[in-house]
């Protein structure tokens, strides 16, 4: 009797199946980019000797999506950075592609290195975890080399960790009030209003709210309160007309919108684009529609053009040594600071003297301009005194006046000249952070509010309503015929 054979199913050979990437290692994944893309613009920027956001304005910035991760990891690897480089020498692990790729690399090797977890997913650190071996030998020759038994030791531990800083909060009027946002940032922190600058609020150090709502959608900005000081002290008034000359990343520039009330126009020039990008952002995220934007370079204005004719008002604000917000910003962990940049810091202290002494020059020598505030966030003499000094001259030629901002604050200018305790100074320790700002008020005021003294251009356009970011046609030109947008 014949059997009858079973159609049995065919034998299937199983593939390993793929692990599965949960979502913290996505959003890791993501964080070491984010880092790694911030890490590469201030690390370029160092090495070129030359100014960009701070780490915190480029972590912040609405582009970058892991904010508290990446911000970590930057800060982290900054901290290690010295101890990553030479451990990379001493293994040798890295190919041609990958040295190319030095930001991400030294983001992968602190986590692998010295953080929590090994990372599993992503190509680069797939090629450093194969040689996390190699890199660990590489750690231990160099705690040998450098004759210490941890790598603690390694760091710098005099690094500037800070003083303790109470977290300020400027409140958007445009948007809310003040009483209203206290009652609601009550519910998380205790909140005192400060006593020197009416919408700021002053709560404990280390509250968090980058992620908070009101943060989110404008109606609160995390605002230093020496920055938060310097729209202030220029005092400018709903419907005047304003120039703010260094406008990016833009807390300054819708600061003042919010003083003016919405009211009036304030024209704020940047001349980076990148720069410009951000300062779009932040007005839009604002809600102001008094400020346009030009994407230039302030000295290039004619201060007797017509469009500036009705221009009462000037904030200046230009690039400095930061050297009084040092910690804010984080500049102490980049390489430039680690080492002993003596002579650099006094060349680039100069050239930035010679570039303030010229922008404060150019400010005062608009004909209807009555208030124009210099500021910095530098504690040195020469982008301070010597500046203000330098220009003394003109001032008076041109009927300005030193004048006091905010007179009940104690702390003044050094007296290196007379007229110097009309200055205004924040202490690095006393305040936590070091802050300078002056103020030049003009006495024999120049009437420009007869209808025959502006040009019927401007006659017209008085009537219109306001566009926000639009701009004269006459500088179309500074924009190479396009927008910055």
């Amino acid at each position: 009797m014949a059997r009858h054979k079973t159609n049995a199913p065919p034998k299937v050979t199983r593939q390993p199946s793929k692990q599965k990437t949960s979502g913290a290692e996505r959003s890791s994944l993501y964080a070491r980019r984010e880092a790694a893309k911030v890490l590469h613009t201030v690390l370029r920027g160092d090495a070129e000797r030359r100014a960009v956001a701070s780490i915190k304005s480029l972590v912040f910035s609405p582009s970058v999506r892991n904010k508290r991760g990446t911000f970590a990891l930057v800060c982290e690897t900054l901290k290690y950075l010295n101890v990553i480089k030479d451990v990379l020498e001493i293994a040798n692990v890295l190919n041609s592609k990958w040295k190319r790729q030095e930001p991400l690399v030294y983001i992968v090797c602190y986590d692998i290195l010295f953080g929590k977890e090994t990372p599993s997913i992503g190509d680069a650190e797939k090629f450093l975890v194969r040689r996390k071996d190699a890199l660990l030998s590489g750690l231990a020759t160099l705690l040998v080399r450098k004759k210490v038994k941890s790598v603690e030791e390694l760091l710098d531990l005099s690094q500037l960790n800070g003083h303790i800083k109470p977290r300020y909060v400027r409140v958007n009027t445009l948007k809310m009030d003040v009483d209203s946002a206290v009652q609601e940032l009550e519910k998380l922190y205790k909140v005192e209003k400060d006593e020197t600058v009416p919408d700021l609020l002053v709560m404990p150090p280390g509250s968090d709210l980058h992620a908070h709502p009101l943060v989110m959608n404008g109606r609160l900005f995390l605002q230093g309160k020496g920055s938060s000081m310097v729209a202030a002290a220029l005092q400018a008034e709903a419907g005047w007309e304003v120039i703010d000359a260094c406008s990016a990343p833009g807390n300054k520039t819708v600061h003042l919108a919010s003083l003016m009330k919405g009211q009036g126009k304030i024209i704020a020039c940047e001349l980076n684009e990148e720069r410009v990008k951000r300062l779009e952002q932040t007005i839009k995220l604002s809600g102001a529609t008094n400020i346009e934007v030009f994407h230039g370079d302030f000295l290039s204005l004619n201060p007797t053009d017509p469009s500036f004719a009705k221009v009462r008002a000037i904030l200046l604000d230009p690039s400095c040594s930061g050297s009084g917000t040092i910690t804010d910003r984080l500049d102490h962990l980049l390489p430039s600071h680690s080492t002993d940049n003596t002579n650099y810091d006094s060349i680039r202290l100069h050239k930035l003297a010679v570039f303030q002494k010229k922008a404060l020059a150019h400010a005062l020598s608009f004909p209807q301009v009555e208030r124009v505030v210099y500021s910095t966030c530098s504690i040195h003499q020469i982008e301070n005194e010597d500046v203000v000094s330098s220009v003394l001259p003109l001032a008076s030629s041109l009927g300005f006046e030193l004048s006091t901002p905010f007179p009940q604050w104690q702390r003044r200018g050094l007296s290196v000249f007379t007229g110097s305790e009309h200055l205004l100074r924040m202490d690095p320790v006393e305040d936590k952070e070091g802050f300078f700002i002056a103020l030049f008020t003009k006495t024999n005021k120049i009437d420009n509010s007869k209808p025959s003294e502006i040009p019927g251009r401007e006659c017209r356009r008085r009537h219109k309503q306001f566009y926000p970011f639009l701009w004269p046609k006459v500088f179309f030109r500074a924009w190479n015929g396009r927008f910055p947008y």
